[in-house]
C-alpha cells in the first residue's frame, strides 16, 4: 500500500511536530514547513497527497498559499487555525479548503479528518456518477468526472473540489431538487448541523464561475424553501 505524504505548514514548531508525530504513528510520511513561502516551495517540489495549513504565518499567509495551490491542482487541504469565527471558516472553504479545524484541537480528530479527506480524494467516484456516464453535457456546460474538469462554452473553468462535487451531484439529476441538507451530507459526508450557509456560499461562487449573467434562465436554480436544482 502506498504511503501517503502529508505536508504540514505551521509556524508554531511544537504544533507542527505534534501533528507530525500523530500522523507518522498512523503510517503517513510527513514534511514540515514553518512559513507559507517555504511550504509552497515544498508543495511545488514534492509529491504531496494532503496539506495541513495554518492561516496566520510569516512570508505568506494560509489564504495566499491555498490560492497558489489551487492554481496548480486540487490536492486536499485542511486549514488548522486559531481563527474560530463562522466568517473565517466559510471564507477558508470558499477559497478552496476541504476542511477547517480550530485550535486547540484533538490530534486524533485531525488524523480522522485526514483519513476522510484522503478517502474522498483517492477513492472518489461520485455517488451519483457510479451508475451514470463519466461525462455530462448540459446546456453550454460539459463536466468530466474522470478529469474533474468543467468546460463552459468550451472554455475550462477552475472549480474547487467541493464546487465540482456539488455541481456533479446536481447535474447528474437535472431538474431534481436537492435540499441543502442532502447536498451537505452527500458532498461533505458529515452530519448536517449548520451546513446551510456553507452550501449557500458554495452555490453562489459556483454560479459566478459557470453562469452567463445575461441568461434569463439560470443553470443552477434556487427553489425557495426547498433547495437547489440544475435546469436541463
Amino acid at each position: 500500500m502506498q504511503t501517503r505524504t502529508i505536508l504540514i505548514i505551521e509556524d508554531e514548531v511544537e504544533i507542527a511536530e505534534l501533528v507530525s508525530i500523530h500522523l507518522r504513528n498512523e503510517g503517513f510520511a510527513t514534511l514540515l514547513a514553518h512559513d507559507g513561502k517555504s511550504g509552497l516551495s515544498l508543495f511545488q517540489q514534492r509529491s504531496i497527497d494532503l496539506v495541513i495549513l495554518d492561516i496566520m504565518m510569516p512570508e505568506m499567509n494560509g489564504h495566499e498559499v491555498l490560492t497558489q495551490i489551487r492554481q496548480i491542482n486540487q490536492t486536499p487541504v485542511i486549514f488548522l487555525s486559531a481563527k474560530q469565527s463562522d466568517f473565517d471558516k466559510i471564507s477558508g472553504l470558499v477559497i478552496g479548503a476541504d476542511d477547517y479545524m480550530t485550535k486547540p484541537f484533538n490530534p486524533l480528530e485531525l488524523v480522522a479528518r485526514v483519513n476522510a479527506q484522503l478517502r474522498r480524494a483517492f477513492q472518489w467516484t461520485g455517488q451519483t456518477a457510479s451508475s451514470k456516464a463519466d461525462v455530462i453535457n448540459i446546456q453550454n456546460v460539459c463536466l468530466d468526472a474522470d478529469q474533474r474538469t468543467v468546460l463552459v462554452n468550451e472554455q475550462k473553468v477552475n472549480l474547487t473540489p467541493k464546487e465540482f462535487e456539488i455541481f456533479w451531484l446536481l447535474a447528474s439529476s437535472p431538474n431534481q431538487v436537492f435540499s441543502s441538507e442532502k447536498i451537505f451530507q452527500r458532498v461533505w459526508k458529515e452530519d448536517y448541523f449548520e451546513g446551510a450557509n456553507t452550501v449557500m456560499v458554495h452555490i453562489r461562487t459556483l454560479r459566478k464561475k459557470i453562469e452567463d449573467t445575461n441568461k434569463a434562465n439560470r443553470l443552477i436554480e434556487t427553489v425557495w424553501g426547498v433547495g437547489y436544482k440544475v435546469n436541463a
